[in-house]
């Protein structure tokens, strides 16, 4: 059998590879502590499963139309308006299943072979992925803790080319948790602008953020920006609904009628009912709860920041934003697959290795978890990093 070529470009997703391997071996009996996961660990919003559940009990399961239905992209057209100042159109809004399936629909629509799609490190894993499944090629832009993990003017337009189409932005951000301020987001908008590149705005953590701090979409910069600008966003991070499946984008009518072409011979509409209880979470907001388990992620990020502070040789950097540690383990003299995996089969610790993120000197840690688990989690990683 002759496989197609692209698939040897592409890696299996190591945070769920190291995620699976952990619940397996929890399943099996074994003490784990899973500090490796990419979702909320607070349940679905009660009212929000009863909105599904109503739908499955007045016989909403049939298709809807395949970019979502239109009760749903008005609740979205508003959630844009009250917590993004942007104005979109329904026509300008599509739903899929998952934000992911947001991006990997954005990138196979907008890339031919060759396209240089510019990623910011350090990157979520799947970025690289869905670009090269697509044809394009992934431009990387290197950061540094030391500059908080974001990009410049100059960092950005050493990377861009004839070949260039398109930036990526995640903010916050996974696997770092970086914020940019509004006006980091203005200078990039300008080398955008200017040099006729699309932005791929990823905002998916938007409700996830410390400190007081405030969430800017680069679309909202201006008309002109927002033009050139696609928005992806979804319900799994913020109303903890990451089995749900339901994501969306917004952007440039055009765009957007590709997608939905791509997507109506893909994989059709988004799950009926998904549909329904997300249309509940955006147009109902669920502010206290969103800001009482923001609050719990600051409490934990703190906890664990202390904690890793503690550990000799370990550098964390602190996040802004999600719910994400990524620290520097480059001073125990192993690289981040190996210091992982002997992490989770020594100590029974899971953690997912920063080179799949673009830098293998790093481990990225999760506090989706209680204290108390965090906690325990430390102690082991202090104990078995000392026998290092």
């Amino acid at each position: 059998m002759k496989y197609s070529a692209r698939m040897d470009e592409v890696k299996p997703s190591a945070t769920l590879a190291i995620t699976s391997k952990a619940k397996a071996l929890r399943a099996s009996g074994e003490d784990v502590i899973i500090l490796a996961a990419g979702e909320p660990d607070f349940d679905t919003p009660e009212e929000v499963k009863k909105a599904a559940i109503e739908a499955v009990n007045s016989g909403d399961t049939k298709y809807t139309p395949a970019g979502g239905r239109l009760s749903l992209k008005e609740a979205i057209k508003r959630k844009f308006k009250d917590d993004n100042s942007l104005d979109y159109d329904v026509s300008e809004i599509v739903v899929s299943s998952g934000a992911k399936h947001s991006l990997y629909n954005i990138f196979q629509v907008i890339c031919n072979d060759g396209d240089e799609v510019i990623i910011i490190h350090p990157y979520w894993v799947s970025y690289p992925e869905m670009v090269r499944l697509a044809g394009g090629v992934p431009k990387f832009v290197k950061t540094s803790a030391e500059k908080g993990f974001k990009a410049g003017e100059e960092d950005i337009l050493s990377a861009v080319s004839g070949r260039t189409k398109a930036l990526v932005i995640n903010s916050p951000s996974n696997p770092c948790g970086a914020i940019y301020s509004r006006e980091d987001l203005r200078k990039i908008a300008k080398i955008c602008i200017e040099k006729d590149i699309l932005i791929i705005s990823d905002e998916i953590y938007e409700k996830i953020i410390f400190d007081g701090q405030e969430h800017a979409s680069i679309a909202s910069i201006s008309p002109e920006v927002k033009a050139k600008t696609i928005v992806v966003n979804g319900v799994s991070k913020s109303f903890s609904m990451t089995g749900w499946r339901i994501g969306y984008m917004a952007g440039d009518k055009e765009m957007i009628k590709k997608v939905n072409t791509l997507q109506s011979h893909s994989t059709s509409n988004p799950c009926s009912i998904s549909q329904a209880a997300a249309e509940y979470a955006i147009s109902k907001g669920l502010t206290e709860e969103m800001e009482r388990n923001c609050s719990k992620f600051q409490e934990r990020r703190d906890v664990l920041m202390k904690g890793l502070l503690s550990i000799d040789k370990a550098k964390p950097f602190k996040p802004e934003g999600a719910f994400y540690f990524f620290c520097d383990i480059s001073g125990y003299g192993l690289d981040s697959m190996t210091f992982a995996e002997r992490l989770l089969d020594e100590a029974k610790v899971a953690v997912i290795p920063g080179a799949p993120f673009g830098d293998d000197r790093f481990i990225r840690i999760s506090f989706a978890t209680d204290v108390d688990t965090i906690k325990k989690g430390i102690t082991r990683i202090k104990e078995w990093a000392g026998s290092l």
